[in-house]
């Protein structure tokens, strides 16, 4: 398993040739999108945010609002470590946060959050490419990191534990 600051130097290394990998299909803007995707999803938005991790400190004066996802969440749990789902559901812990902030917020002139959705899908139809560049630039960070930590599967919930210990019990 990788130290923080491995994950760290890895995210950094690799976000300028990940970047780069997108360039013939999206040129410089998608190259850029996808470079900085791999790379705040690596930095900000790490699996490890379930922790007391670096990335967890990165987010400054702003971590408690991590308190809840840390709270609910095992440290390698199905929902943390998982590939694809663990960074969708960092992604909408944040989407979810940002409509909140927005909707407390509205009356005072912030977006309303069903306007913030539907300029959200208006960005998906316009710029379906750059779009799945940053989303695929989140992942491919996430891989990154459990790739690092030895093995890219999460751990097994303790309800399912239980039940595959019983199974080799009465096998014998």
């Amino acid at each position: 398993m990788a130290s923080g600051q491995q994950h760290d130097r890895a995210t950094c290394w690799l976000a300028l040739p990940y970047g780069l990998v997108w360039w013939p299909w999206l040129g410089p803007v998608g190259a850029l999108t996808s470079g900085l995707a791999f790379l705040i999803g690596g930095l900000w938005l790490s699996p490890d945010l379930d922790t007391n991790s670096r990335p967890y400190q990165r987010w400054g004066p702003l971590r408690w609002l991590w308190w809840p996802y840390r709270k609910f969440l095992r440290h390698r749990s199905l929902l943390s470590h998982t590939p694809v789902l663990g960074s969708a559901v960092r992604l909408i812990y944040v989407g979810g946060l940002i409509a909140g902030l927005a909707w407390l917020l509205n009356p005072w002139g912030a977006p309303h959050p069903q306007a913030m959705l539907q300029r959200l899908e208006q960005c998906w139809q316009q710029q379906r490419g750059l779009s799945l560049a940053l989303l695929i630039g989140v992942e491919a960070s996430a891989w990154l990191h459990l790739i690092q930590d030895g093995d890219p599967l999460p751990r097994l919930p303790r309800v399912l534990k239980r039940r595959q210990r019983r199974r080799h019990t009465l096998k014998w």
